[in-house]
């Protein structure tokens, strides 16, 4: 080749590269996170700290008149907190530095009424800066709740208030050193103490509090902390305190819709897709029913599947998690408490232990060139993303294995630093050389994780239907999670039915009906079957692949209620014998009041059962009670009669024993109530017979 054919060679070379379409990073769609948004959004999981003068008053919300003499811990140990959270696999910790009913865990200048003149280390101590010390320690960040709303100050409701607001805000944001969160209630103005003048204030909570200057004070002394609040403006409320986001959500919201008091909260679980600011969700929920601690609460710590439902359906949902902890009287989260957070740590560890997409071979339908490849989203940074070629909105990854795999669990990351794309995706796999449909679902975001029953596959395929413009899938990931092994659920019916409940498909239950520990040589659960006497039921999971057991459930079950009936009352009586521990009856009148139930037939009865409302506000607890019983129905032989002893901080099922007798009508009259209300407060009542 002479050296004139070589130049025009070169030439020609030059000019196809120059005529190839450059690939340019992609242009923001809608609007975008900020750097403080992105970093808080990282966290994914961190904790609540409610804990303040309603702990020891044993109320959710305080009027304001309450004496600081009252806040007294007995072992206050903010690092026991942190740990808790640490070892948990939280993040960070978020404390209720001032609840509604204005009583400051600082010593604040602004208010007597502090820590400053609570009897706790004589008045010296500052729970705050404890914490804030406690989070630096074990690597947590560290944020703060300060609510607008101060039913304790005489000046709330005028602007001078205002001013001790912002000074109090001041003194957070200047001596507790770096803040990720503020945290802003949406309750505001109502009735309260106000300094002794006991009435009722309103305030516009759009323009009292001076908002501009709220968030001047914050972004100079804290510029990396997120501000919450229902609408922003860096974090929204998701809408409900269930820690559930929508199976729909978009970070950006219409900003100026969904204010507190809008009226509009119900969109927040979902976002807006034409959402004019970035507003991304967090997810609040409690462990226990209540916000702050009640000893009543101590038998409802939300159980491991409960727990495992708000993750995948928080964080799975393009959301963060902030779970709350009530900090007891003395001082510490609750052993209870810890045991459930910590079962969830281990299991998550284990649903997420082996990324399969790692050694995967992933390719896609195309790449923008060759700083966009399939292979960026299982590089392990997050920064680097896949983008298909120009025009290319509908597009797909495959993630093709070198042998079968059992998978469950599929995670995928956009890469939101330039905005929220996806519209709908497809989750297929390739099973016996066909494309199955798994799952589907709208959004994405940050993070969506899909669970899925156990399927087998060569490969799997997403497929992006929509999106706004050309998805940036930044990270995926695929798991096969190990089934739950928790102890199965007994549950009867009123017609005496029962059925087995496992959490987890692909777990067999095996049962027995005579006092033995069952296990895999025992009866073999298929369908709900039926008992008409008295008979204690166990029943344990079993894992036939792994050849494990969960623990045994065991619950003793008498006759069915399905002939019983109430006698001569009114307004869904029925509830309190309806097999429905969800459902509850209430009669109101001075106590006592009573119940008459006929159990359709005459039984041997050695005992009844009472168990109260459930729920987080409960009524007609019923503390001293009496229990009659009748075989006409006319005249009333007493066999029990007594007290439910601490049922007001230990509401559970109550079992009451008593000499045999034969009967086929009961009387039970509620004598006096837990909270002296003149409510009778029924779940569920029952007959223990021979």
């Amino acid at each position: 080749m002479n050296k004139k054919t070589l130049i025009i060679l070169l030439v020609l070379v030059i000019s196809l590269v120059s005529c190839k379409e450059k690939v340019t990073k992609p242009e923001p769609v809608g609007p975008i996170p900020s750097q403080r948004q992105l970093a808080w959004q990282d966290l994914k999981y961190y904790a609540f700290i409610h804990f303040n003068m309603n702990t020891f008053t044993d109320m959710e919300w305080g009027e304001g008149g309450e004496s600081p003499k009252n806040f007294n811990p007995t072992n206050l140990d903010t690092r026991q907190w942190a740990k808790t959270a640490k070892e948990a696999g939280m993040k960070g910790i978020i404390i209720t530095a001032k609840h509604h009913d204005g009583f400051c865990l600082w010593p604040t200048e602004t208010t007597e009424h502090s820590v400053k003149n609570s009897p706790w280390k004589n008045g010296e101590g500052d729970v705050v800066k404890e914490l804030a010390e406690a989070c630096e320690e074990f690597g947590l960040k560290f944020g703060v709740y300060l609510s607008p709303w101060d039913r304790n100050h005489p000046e709330y409701g005028r602007e001078a208030y205002v001013d001790v607001f912002h000074k109090q805000l001041e003194e957070l944001m200047t001596n507790y050193g770096p803040i990720f969160e503020v945290w802003f209630d949406g309750a505001n103005g109502g009735t309260g103490y106000y300094g002794g003048a006991n009435e009722h204030r309103k305030i516009d909570h759009r323009d009292y509090y001076g908002w501009e200057k709220v968030i001047s004070i914050i972004r100079e002394h804290q510029p990396d902390a997120v501000i919450f609040g229902d609408n922003g403006p860096d974090v929204r409320w998701v809408g409900n305190e269930d820690g559930i986001a929508g199976e729909t959500n978009w970070s950006p919201i219409r900003k100026d819709e969904v204010y507190a008091g809008s009226g509009n909260h119900g969109e927040l679980p979902y976002g807006h897709i034409d959402g004019t600011h970035w507003v991304p969700a967090e997810a609040d929920v409690s462990i226990r029913p209540g916000w702050y601690y009640h000893a009543r609460e101590d038998h409802q710590v939300k159980t491991l599947p409960h727990l495992l439902d708000i993750y995948y359906k928080s964080v799975g949902r393009n959301a963060t998690l902030l779970l709350n902890l009530p900090v007891d009287t003395r001082g510490l989260v609750h052993e209870k408490d810890i045991e459930q957070l910590m079962k969830l740590r281990k299991q998550l560890d284990k649903d997420f232990a082996e990324n399969l997409a790692t050694n995967a071979n992933v390719t896609a339908s195309s790449e923008a060139g060759s700083d966009y490849t399939a292979q960026n989203m299982i590089n392990g940074n997050t920064e680097a993303y896949w983008m298909p070629e120009k025009e290319s909105i509908k597009s797909y990854i495959t993630i093709q294995f070198d042998e079968p795999q059992e998978v469950n669990r599929f995670v995928a990351q956009e890469y939101i630093a330039l905005g929220q794309r996806v519209k709908s995706f497809e989750l297929e796999g390739l099973i016996d050389g066909e494309w199955k449909n798994i799952s589907s679902g709208t959004t994405i975001g940050y993070k969506r994780i899909l669970r899925f029953d156990v399927v087998k596959v060569d490969a799997l395929r997403l497929s992006i239907l929509d999106a706004k413009a050309r998805p940036l899938i930044s990270n995926i990931e695929v798991y096969r999670a190990p089934l739950v092994m928790e102890a199965p659920q007994i549950i009867q019916n009123k017609s005496g039915e029962i059925n087995l409940e496992s959490y987890d498909n692909g777990l067999e239950i095996y049962y027995t009906l005579n006092g033995e520990k069952p296990n895999k040589d025992s009866e073999h659960y298929s369908e709900a079957f039926v008992l008409q006497d008295p008979t204690q039921v166990m029943a344990v999971a079993y894992n036939p692949t792994t050849n494990s057991y969960s623990e045994i459930s065991t619950k003793r079950l008498d006759v069915p209620k399905k002939n019983w009936k109430v006698i001569d009352e009114k307004d869904e009586a029925d509830k309190i014998i309806d097999a429905n521990i969800n459902s509850v009856w209430t009669k109101e009148g001075k106590l006592p009041q009573e119940i008459i139930v006929d159990l359709g037939a005459s039984y041997n009865l050695k005992g009844f059962t009472y168990l109260p409302h459930q729920s987080r506000w409960p009524q007609g607890v019923i503390a001293d009670y009496e229990f009659l019983v009748s075989q006409n129905g006319k005249q009333w032989t007493k066999v029990s009669e007594g007290e439910f002893s601490n049922i007001k901080n230990n509401p559970i099922e109550q079992l009451i024993e008593f000499k045999t007798t034969k009967a086929r009508y009961f009387k039970f009259i509620g004598k006096r109530s837990a909270d002296d209300s003149e409510v009778l407060g029924i779940a569920e009542i029952g007959v223990i017979t021979e």
